[in-house]
């Protein structure tokens, strides 16, 4: 078995990996790198040159591990793509609005390189695309000839993170791997925790997102969801509106779901919630394949539970605050040009109103600014809101979707794969699990593989 890192920059970037077993070939994941433009946001493609890959196996749709299928399935013609069922369903709806978005920012960036694939090249590889439910065992591999034994097969594991994720369980004659995706060990408000407890394999390749986030002695997100109610009830009883800026795939449908069930109790008033139109797209989606997932609440319908407020464009800027609103937009790091951007600037300026981050926003994005902002200090914002103040309340709160890093330690000690790998993750993330893992595991070896660089195993 060989393992190629294909992901651009040595930090969380573009999810690819490159898997060759029995003669055969496996992409791991086709993702694009979030804070990189054009080609230098696409994985090490050039890596594999020459290399014939026979299918792409893709753990959820989020944009850093789906956004460059298009260009993959370029690269390496004739591969089959293998998702879990329900990303098939989200699947053509994320690479739409990419299409969408590189359009945009070449006409206001000048990034001539975009759109990197249009709308055409969507439509056409959804052809190529295989839905498969948890737990079906599918073969995978172009056998060479003549074929020499049975064939390398995948298998998708319920990863909890959001709709449709997976960790991929790969087998060969000898070998097998299993790539954790992005992984939520613990309930969230909609999904259960991933469902790993049958995975064995003897090569572990895991996520490391949070690897670096030491959690306060006593934490529990049950305390967390009780202060974000007490926060959103006290500002709307003053008539302040709340911004909860939240990526449109997941962190929208678990807050939405949360929302839902805190006003049905009554411990939040009923009030409109306001959200993205791709929030509300993925939300459609959430409530039609409810069926297909190991909810939490399996009778509750976003759509009917909610009075969801779509913004149309103009609103972000627009539309009167008065009242106490509740926002839920999509650009969880409020990136120029967003809904979530355009009314930070107008909330933060004003000392009564209140803005609630619940996930990860990058330090150098505008949200990861704002998360480090001091109250009445001039602060950068963004390249459009260069000098901003601000003077509103401000709450973080942890409601991660990925695995805390003691549960990430605990699940390779219980694995006792031979080799684990570490990846999607920043360099002192790896460091902290790769420490944590020789100790528990002394007789692993414990890989961190550089971008481009392949290991033997």
């Amino acid at each position: 078995m060989r393992i190629t890192n294909l992901n651009c920059a040595d930090d969380i970037g573009a999810s690819a990996w490159l898997v060759e077993v029995d003669g055969c070939r496996l992409l791991l994941d086709a993702g694009m790198h979030p804070k990189h433009d054009g080609n230098a946001a696409l994985p090490l493609f050039a890596a594999a040159a020459g290399l014939a890959v026979d299918a792409i196996a893709l753990s959820h749709c989020h944009h850093d591990h789906v956004g460059a299928l298009p260009v993959a399935l370029r690269q390496f013609p004739g591969a089959r793509v293998f998702v879990p069922e329900q990303s098939y369903f989200l699947l053509p709806r994320v690479l739409h609005n990419s299409v969408n978005v590189m359009k945009r920012q070449r006409a206001e960036a000048g990034i001539a390189e975009y759109p990197l694939f249009d709308h055409s090249d969507v439509d056409q590889l959804m052809q190529v695309v295989q839905a498969c439910r948890y737990r079906q065992v599918v073969e995978w591999g172009v056998p060479p000839r003549p074929r020499a034994g049975p064939m390398p097969t995948l298998e998708f594991f319920d990863a909890g993170h959001v709709l449709g994720s997976a960790g991929v369980l790969v087998r060969g004659r000898k070998d097998s791997l299993f790539y954790t995706g992005d992984v939520c060990f613990a309930p969230q408000s909609l999904l259960a925790g991933a469902r790993f407890e049958e995975v064995r394999a003897r090569v572990l390749l895991t996520e490391s997102t949070r690897g670096a986030t030491a959690r306060p002695k006593g934490f529990s997100r049950e305390a967390e969801l009780a202060r974000l109610r007490d926060t959103i009830a006290g500002a709307l009883s003053r008539g302040a509106s709340v911004l909860v800026p939240a990526f449109a795939l997941g962190r929208t449908q678990e807050l939405l779901a949360w929302l839902a069930m805190q006003m049905r109790e009554g411990a939040l008033p009923r009030r409109k919630v306001h959200v993205g139109g791709l929030g509300r797209a993925f939300t459609e989606i959430y409530d039609q394949q409810a069926h297909r997932t190991e909810r939490l609440l399996p009778d509750l319908a976003l759509q009917q539970a909610l009075e969801l407020q779509v913004l149309e464009e103009g609103d972000a800027q627009n539309m009167s605050l008065k009242g106490g609103k509740l926002f839920v937009t999509t650009a969880g790091m409020m990136t120029e040009r967003t809904a979530a951007h355009d009314l930070a600037v107008r909330l933060m300026g004003e000392a009564r109103q209140c803005i609630c981050f619940v996930g990860y926003a990058d330090p150098d994005s505008p949200g990861g600014r704002l998360k480090a902002s001091e109250a009445g200090r001039t602060f950068r914002f963004s390249d459009l809101a260069p000098q901003v103040v601000r003077r509103c309340e401000l709450h973080v709160f942890d409601l991660s979707a990925h695995a805390q890093r003691e549960e990430l330690v605990g699940f390779a000690a219980g694995l006792a794969p031979r080799t684990v790998l570490l990846g999607h993750g920043d360099p002192p993330a790896r460091k902290w699990l790769a420490g944590q893992i020789a100790r528990r595991l002394p007789s692993a070896q414990v890989l961190q593989p550089r971008p481009g660089e392949s290991v033997a195993l």
